[in-house]
């Protein structure tokens, strides 16, 4: 009985561990540190739960700094009709997000700007990022 019963507990904590994994926006960025990066793509990760955008920012003083930025899962990036053949590595980018808590070269996309001004809604929905209007998901109020 007693295995069983460490087996169950044991079964339990593996199968919610990648519930641990998935955060908030919350818990790791921060609504008061908007930020606006023009950046050229070196990688595209297209991994749940988030997909990432690696780009590198070229700093005023000609120094290059690495970006991340977390987008939504890839299921709703593929039914906004982004797929990850749209972002090529070197494809010159405009990103609005909200900067890392911790000050890191890391950000939540909001939303992506490509060359010619194709804009695309990064965000997921309900992950607790200011709601602004321009989630096409988000309830008109």
């Amino acid at each position: 009985m007693r295995t069983a019963i460490f087996a169950l507990y044991f079964l339990t904590i593996i199968a919610a561990a990648p519930l641990r994994a998935h955060h908030a926006f919350a818990a790791e960025f921060d609504a008061n540190k908007p930020v606006r990066l023009e950046g050229t793509v070196t990688r595209m990760e297209w991994i749940n739960p988030h997909a990432w955008i690696h780009i590198d920012v070229k700093k005023p003083d000609g120094t290059v700094e690495k970006w991340m930025i977390e987008g939504g899962t890839p299921n709703t990036l593929l039914r906004r009709g982004f797929n990850k053949n749209s972002l090529q590595m070197g494809t010159v980018i405009i990103v609005d997000g909200y900067q890392a808590k911790d000050g890191s070269s890391k950000a939540n996309g909001r939303d992506l700007t490509l060359p010619g001004g194709k804009k695309l809604f990064l965000g997921s929905s309900g992950t607790g990022a200011p709601r602004d209007g321009r989630d096409p998901t988000e309830s008109k109020r």
